[in-house]
């Protein structure tokens, strides 16, 4: 039996079809990484950025810079009165003293955080939270001695707790307004830290146990309810 003629053109298109094969798994390969490198950096700002940072004219407003804002409006409701109280209980000078920086210090402070917030639109709380009113609730009943010891131990604590957050704050903030603040809160924090040590009643082996088993700051409210909260509008 003879064998069949081969058919004119098939080697042609064979040769043909497998050119264009290698033409399209080489434009493949060099498209790849460029899909690859898109698909990483859409990855990497997703996970950097947070969803809560918002921008404003003064630079990108993280959920930290605005959990920050509260914290120091915050501490400012419960300090300040608990500086009135060591001014009128306090049975030594260094503790009325120490008194004093509070009200001084919260009330300057206050208000730069009433502005910055303003500025920026943020919602801040109007009274403390459940652990500050416990903290002036006991300042209050407490009377003598045991006063001036309550009130170095818990303020000196408080203070311990929220320097090393300003310092973060001020170290990662991309906001001109709260590098500012953090400056501000800083120098104040670290003179009332001090105005407690030179009471004499800061017991600094139960202080570095308590930063050690709670080292986080004073918490703040999951959210800010509409009622006990300061209405600011952001600026234009």
């Amino acid at each position: 039996m003879r064998p069949r003629p081969p058919i004119k053109g098939r080697g042609i298109f064979s040769g043909t079809g497998l050119v264009i094969a290698a033409l399209a798994a080489t434009a493949a390969a060099l498209l790849y990484p460029l899909w690859s490198y898109t698909d990483r950096q859409d990855t990497v700002n997703a996970s950097t950025l947070s969803t809560q940072t918002v921008t404003t004219p003064y630079g990108p407003l993280s959920a930290q810079d605005q959990d920050f804002i509260s914290k120091v409006r915050l501490a400012g409701l419960w300090e300040l009165p608990a500086g009135e109280l060591a001014e009128r209980k306090g049975t030594t000078a260094a503790v009325r003293t120490a008194g004093q920086h509070l009200v001084a210090g919260h009330t300057s402070l206050d208000a730069h955080v009433r502005t910055v917030a303003t500025q920026l639109g943020t919602p801040l709380p109007n009274e403390p939270n459940e652990q500050q009113k416990q903290w002036l609730a006991t300042l209050n009943a407490a009377q003598g001695q045991d006063f001036d010891r309550r009130f170095a131990s818990i303020l000196r604590l408080a203070h311990g707790r929220v320097f090393t957050l300003t310092a973060q704050v001020r170290s990662d903030t991309q906001n001109s307004l709260v590098r500012d603040l953090a400056d501000d809160a800083n120098a104040t924090v670290l003179d009332h830290i001090k105005v407690m040590e030179a009471t004499g009643y800061v017991d600094f082996a139960a202080l570095a146990k308590e930063l050690a088993v709670s080292p986080t700051p004073v918490p703040t409210p999951p959210s800010v309810a509409p009622s006990a909260a300061v209405p600011v509008t952001p600026s234009p």
